[in-house]
This record gives structure tokens, sequence and C-alpha cells, in this order.
């Protein structure tokens, strides 16, 4: 199955042509192109999120705003209705107290930052995984770092299927070698699936080197047999500032 990570960019006044408004029939369009079974968003707003489940209508749809009323941005999860079945999702805010809307880490920036997390059973393969979808502080590694630690602990500590196969994705803010990303891999063992990729955050074509701060990892059991970004543009309108990720994955 091919899994994305897509960062939508939120409307914007200052994105002029690149505004979110404009880009919507072109995401849509694409979207319904390429129908990947999994879609992982970040910064969808309360109106996005609504706009989201009326376009991708053969998806359900979850998640809640990251505010203490459960508004602002969302880190959505979407899958194909006619594929999987949901057995369990939840979202947790990362801070110390992860089940108190709006919360966050003294370490971080204004704004809270949650994960949204949801085990599926794929009728077409028979097995259940699960899928972590997070958008880390946009300022501070320290909270990048506690934030990712979160996961991980969350991940070690599931009770239903704690062996199901694992996919943790999205917008990390943070590029290869830095101690957030690298505790993936060096303290939790998963393996990066986006490894040597190039960069993804473009800021609408304007930097001259992109920067790599959008990830997949899985754990073992998970395997990538393509992997790439959608570049794909309509004249001068980008999907993004952010290129879409996607892997096509399967599990033995």
């Amino acid at each position: 199955m091919k899994v994305v990570t897509f960062n939508v960019r939120r409307e914007m006044d200052g994105d002029g042509n690149n505004r979110f408004e404009h880009r919507k029939e072109f995401i849509k369009k694409v979207l319904r192109k390429k129908q990947p079974e999994i879609l992982c968003f970040q910064e969808v707003l309360p109106e996005a999120l609504v706009w989201l489940k009326e376009a991708l209508g053969d998806y359900d749809v979850v998640g809640c705003g990251r505010d203490a009323m459960l508004l602002d941005e969302t880190a959505a999860i979407a899958y194909k209705r006619d594929r999987f079945d949901l057995v369990e999702m939840e979202t947790f805010w990362l801070s110390q107290t992860p089940y108190v809307p709006g919360s966050r880490y003294e370490e971080q920036s204004i704004c809270p930052r949650t994960c949204t997390a949801v085990l599926l059973k794929d009728r077409c393969e028979g097995g259940v995984f699960r899928i972590y979808n997070t958008h880390l502080d946009h300022e501070g590694s320290k909270a990048r770092l506690l934030g990712m630690k979160q996961i991980l602990e969350h991940m070690r500590g599931v009770a239903l299927f704690p062996q199901a196969p694992v996919l943790l994705m999205g917008d990390f803010n943070a590029e290869p070698e830095a101690p957030e990303i690298r505790v993936c891999v060096e303290e939790a063992g998963l393996l990066d699936l986006t490894e040597g990729m190039e960069g993804t955050f473009h800021e609408f074509g304007t930097l001259s080197s992109p920067e790599k701060i959008d990830y997949i990892f899985a754990n073992e059991g998970i395997f990538c047999k393509e992997r790439g970004m959608w570049k794909d543009m309509e004249g001068e309108v980008y999907l993004s500032d952010h290129y879409p990720v996607f892997v096509e994955i399967y599990t033995k």
C-alpha cells in the first residue's frame, strides 16, 4: 500500500497565489489521481478539515485540533474506507499532561503539539498495524526531543496488539542529524524509510536548498518497495510549501 505524509500549509494571507484557498482544487485533483491508501496531514485548520472530509469521499478522516477547545491545527489521518477498519484511535498532547487538551512543554513555543494514533485492520491482507502522525515544535530542539521521546514511549506502552507493525510519520521540523531524529533509530530501532531523500521543505520554491524535515519511520516487519515526493505543480501553484512524501510498503 502507498502511505503519504503531507503538510498542507495552513491558510496564510501572505502566500498570495499559493494560499490554501487557491491550492484546494489542485490538491483534490492530485489526491484523487494518486489514490494512496493512507494519508497523514499536518497544519489542517478546522475549515480545511471539513473540506478534506468532503473532498476525500472514499476516505475516513480522523483527528482533532490542538488547542484546549480542540480547534486550531489538526494532525489528521485519512484511510481508505473500503480497505481498513478503525480498531482504535486517540489524540494525545506532547506535554507532561498528554490528556489535557492544549497542554505543552515549557520548553516549546506557544503552539501546543499533538500526535494522532490509529490502529487499523487491513481487510485485504488480514493484519493490523498502527500509525502515528505528528507535527513537532517549530522553534526548540529540546521540545522536539521531548515530544519524540514521548511518542516512542507511547509506542512501547500500547496494550492492544503491542507487536503490530508501526509507522511514525509527519513534519518533524528537524534535519536528519538532529537528536530528535537520531533517537528514533538509535533508541527505538526504527528504520527511516526516507533516509537519503533530498529536501522536502521548499517554501514554495524559494529555498535554493530545500530542508529535509518530513519523515516516515517504520519498525521491523515493514518493508519499502518504492519512495519519493510529489512535486506536481499547476502553473506556478504548488501543492504546499512542503513536498508530500510517499512510500509504498509491504509486510511479511
